[in-house]
């Protein structure tokens, strides 16, 4: 099991003095770390059409950037390009452990677990993102270099590259196997592998106001809500037809405000946003599918793993109720099954004890079987 060794500081120091202000170097981060995946098994992956990959590269001193999936790689030679691979917490249980080390920021947050194999001289170019991301150096040995936060041009060094003007460095320095760079949104850095390496990148990522606007207008419009239309009886005499005068305006406003003032629609959407993958999940479904006295006779022998970068989440406003919102969709199972449905969500992996209440519930036990069946969860050989 990974455990994250913070030798210089706390959790609560990092979260108060760190998280989103600055980035810092976490030395011996994951100690005597050794690569979650290997070289092969990565390239393999980036082989399926399923899985988000590219390559970076430079030819006759320009950028370039292809899109997978690969066939192979041997055009590539033994130096200077990068293989970067998505969300690889979806496909390998074994990355998927390097998650739970994070436990300490909510599910909610997460993005990926993103692995980059880089040879010699291999990098993807100076950079700003626009995520928080915990960089932990696997095999090899690669030079980073981190600027200030500021006003710093970017520039399409490729179409599918965005890079930044060269920047001073705060930060100048070689990860080896184990130690972990921390970078928040926005400031500048640049890595350049030393020799064949590993990277494994943990990122967090928050939506924009935009974002959310238009997801919970998509919401409302799917779910057929928000049809109430302005009513105005008894309005006085308008003398500027052209006007939206100052009652008017507090009326639309008040009119949008009353949708965002519905806790339970936004705890709704909420849940549901976010708890959808933005990556494919590799879910493996049942050929020989169980019934619900299955599962359960099966829990007591092995825990219910939950499949890599599946996103169970509950707000406060509606768990009482029994509900959480899965890749997605919206499931109530009444105030009955609450302890269950929380540690559905807090837990990866499952036992009888922690699902006891939803057990002795017909409908939470149908719907966990069609999970099992479907992929969702699986036991553990």
């Amino acid at each position: 099991m990974l455990t994250l060794h913070l030798a210089d500081f706390s959790l609560e120091h990092f979260m108060e003095h760190y998280w989103q202000q600055k980035p810092v170097v976490i030395r011996q981060g994951f100690q005597n770390f050794e690569d979650l995946i290997s070289p092969n098994d990565l390239a393999g992956l980036a082989c399926e059409d399923e899985v988000e990959s590219r390559l970076v590269f430079k030819k006759d001193g320009q950028w370039q950037a292809e899109v997978g999936p690969f066939e192979s790689y041997t055009r590539f030679g033994k130096e200077g390009w990068t293989l970067v691979v998505q969300a690889v917490n979806h496909w390998s249980p074994e990355v998927a452990e390097l998650v739970k080390p994070f436990a300490f920021i909510p599910k909610w947050r997460l993005d990926d677990v993103m692995i980059s194999y880089a040879t010699p001289g291999g990098g993807v170019g100076p950079h700003i993102d626009l995520y928080d991301v915990f960089i932990c150096q696997g095999s090899g040995r690669r030079n980073w270099r981190v600027g200030a936060k500021g006003e710093h041009r970017q520039f399409a060094a490729h179409a599918a590259l965005l890079h930044v003007d060269p920047f001073e460095p705060i930060i100048d320095v070689e990860l080896l196997p184990g130690d972990i760079l921390y970078i928040p949104p926005g400031f500048p850095h640049d890595g350049v592998t030393l020799e064949e390496s590993m990277s494994f990148s943990v990122g967090f990522r928050a939506k924009s106001a935009c974002d959310m606007l238009s997801g919970l207008a998509d919401y409302v419009i799917d779910k057929e809500l928000g049809k109430t239309l302005i009513t105005d009886p008894k309005r006085p005499i308008h003398t500027h037809q052209g006007q939206i005068n100052p009652p008017d305006f507090a009326m639309i406003k008040a009119h949008l405000q009353s949708m965002l003032d519905d806790n339970t629609l936004l705890a709704d959407f909420a849940g549901s946003y976010l708890s959808k993958t933005k990556c494919a999940l590799d879910l493996q479904a049942l050929d020989e599918p169980l019934a619900p006295d299955d599962v359960a006779s099966e829990l007591q022998e092995q825990p219910l793993v939950r499949t890599g970068g599946l996103r169970c989440l509950y707000v406060d406003e509606t768990v009482a109720q029994g509900v959480c919102y899965i890749e997605g969709e919206r499931f109530a199972f009444g105030p009955a099954c609450r302890d269950a449905v929380i540690a559905l969500c807090d837990h990866d992996d499952l036992s009888p004890e922690l699902l006891q209440s939803g057990l002795q519930d017909p409908e939470f036990a149908r719907q966990l079987t069609e999970w099992v069946n479907a992929g969702f969860w699986y036991f553990q050989d």
